[in-house]
């Protein structure tokens, strides 16, 4: 696998609180009706020990505009942060399976 990338992907870097930043996949977006709006990524792995002890978890964050940019913030309101995980679990899930069926 190495150093490719698929071009398709939509890329976002996530800088930690350390300042070492991440690079992720966009897999899915959502607004909700009052207006909040969330991302699932997941890590792009490039290294192949990386990929086989990586556990497949989706990353959910909100995202809060302030000045004019953007910012990914963790979700820290349990309630909310289930309710947004089931509604992206369902499209995803919808999403895969009716890319396999094509």
């Amino acid at each position: 696998m190495g150093d490719e990338i698929n071009m398709d992907m939509d890329l976002v870097t996530v800088v930690d609180d350390d300042g070492k930043e991440h690079l992720f996949e966009e897999l899915d977006r959502i607004e909700t009706d009052s207006g909040d709006r969330y991302v699932a990524l997941i890590p792009v792995l490039d290294d192949d020990v990386e990929i086989l002890e990586d556990d497949g978890d989706v990353l959910i964050l909100k995202v809060l505009e302030e000045d004019g940019e953007s910012y990914l913030i963790q979700i820290e309101d349990e309630d909310e942060f289930n309710e947004i995980g089931n509604i992206f679990e369902d499209r995803l899930i919808d999403k895969y399976e009716s890319e396999s069926e094509s």
